[in-house]
């Protein structure tokens, strides 16, 4: 991998990583963690979802999961129920609770989003996105 390819991962890292930090500060002003909010956001933009189709969206680990997700239900924010199909697995919903939680921080976080790529115009932003996606779908192939 050349010089250029590294600065371009360590631009994308740092981006993000960025970013990540402005949504864990709205996060916690409603006492709630990045990954627990990640969650919530899952569940209020797909609706329910088994806890194995959360951890994918949200690219969480195995073993934190099932932590972060007995937090939220322990808070009233997420019900477990189970799948009439399969007893196996276990489908999260939001609680109303948790709806009205998520709904108030989605806004904010989204706003914070747009306001951290003012610096970009509308034609540069749909070619990094064209951009991003080319990316993604070479990665994709070769995994």
């Amino acid at each position: 991998m050349g010089r250029t390819e590294m600065k371009i991962l360590i631009g994308l890292h740092r981006n993000v990583n960025a970013l990540d930090k402005k949504t864990s500060k709205i996060a916690a002003e409603y006492n709630l963690t990045f990954s627990q909010f990640m969650v919530l956001e899952a569940l209020y933009s797909k609706g329910d979802m088994s806890v194995g189709e959360v951890r994918e969206r949200i690219l969480s680990s195995v073993g934190t999961i099932p932590l972060i997700v007995n937090n939220l239900v322990k808070m009233n924010y997420v019900e477990r129920m189970c799948n009439e199909k399969d007893r196996r697995v276990c489908i999260l919903h939001l609680t109303q609770e948790g709806y009205d939680v998520i709904s108030k921080i989605v806004p904010r976080n989204e706003a914070m989003i747009a306001e951290s790529m003012e610096v970009l115009d509308q034609e540069e932003k749909e070619k990094l996105l064209y951009l991003l996606k080319k990316i993604g779908a070479s990665c994709i192939i070769q995994i």
